[in-house]
């Protein structure tokens, strides 16, 4: 079976996230960057996996629009969908918030994977909104990598 990750990503978290997903779930798949590649085939892949990070409640809009520009397609394949967010207690929330209703009734597998606050990533703005928000003075990462194999045992 072949399967596709496709993903955006702001500061490099759903990026990790992607490549650990990737290989948990072993051979024949291939990682999509949908900020480098807009519009990946995905005809020929058996298994869709699509994911983004959450920044003031809202998934990249790059995701939001490959996902209504391919609902169609996407309803035909075996779809996951997982969201980066550092918010655990309205993860489920956002998840539910950011994907087409229609996805997320088809969707085999759905993971909410933790998140990171990488100020070194971050400009100005961002920092001083998330240190003021988080009360975070330094970086810190919170993946779930549990969640992330168990999303791949639950894709495979």
């Amino acid at each position: 079976m072949n399967t596709a990750i496709l993903y955006s990503s702001k500061h490099s978290t759903t990026e990790k996230c992607s490549q650990k997903l990737a290989t948990e779930i072993g051979e024949n798949v291939k990682v999509f960057n949908l900020k480098n590649d807009p519009n990946p085939k995905i005809l020929e892949f058996d298994s869709i996996i699509i994911g983004g990070s959450i920044h003031a409640g809202k998934i990249q809009s790059k995701i939001k629009k490959y996902c209504q520009k391919n609902i169609e397609l996407l309803k035909e394949k075996k779809l996951g969908l997982f969201i980066c967010c550092m918010d655990e207690k309205k993860a489920q929330e956002q998840l539910e918030k950011n994907f087409p209703p229609e996805l997320l009734k088809n969707s085999v597998a759905k993971g909410l994977f933790g998140g990171e606050f990488i100020f070194e990533k971050m400009n100005f703005l961002e920092k001083f909104i998330i240190k003021k928000i988080s009360k975070l003075e330094k970086s810190v990462s919170k993946i779930n990598e549990e969640n992330i194999k168990k999303f791949a045992k639950e894709m495979k």
